[in-house]
């Protein structure tokens, strides 16, 4: 399942809840770009035993993936380098 297809699971829970139940609902979803972890799984790495909101939840989830999850540190072809700051030079592809 694709992290947005997660976070509409997440967000198909009533709030508050505990991350153990959030867990037990919807912890056997296996999260495609993250090595295929399953929720459940990330969910325990978040730290959090209590959830607020859909949101408070996928913003912890997201903050729990493995860094090879969501590609390149560090990385954007969007921003320019700020001012003051010496950026490489640019390269085409």
């Amino acid at each position: 399942m694709t992290f947005k297809q997660a976070a509409d699971v997440l967000h198909a829970q009533e709030y508050p809840a505990s991350a153990s139940a959030i867990a037990a609902a919807c912890g056997d979803v296996e999260l495609e770009s993250a090595g295929g972890e399953d929720l459940r799984t990330v969910i325990a790495r978040t730290g959090v035993d209590e959830f607020a909101s859909a949101t408070e939840a996928t913003f912890a989830v997201y903050g729990a993936l493995p860094a090879a999850a969501v590609g390149r540190i560090g990385y954007t072809d969007r921003d320019p380098d700020p001012m003051g700051v010496e950026g490489s030079d640019p390269v085409s592809f």
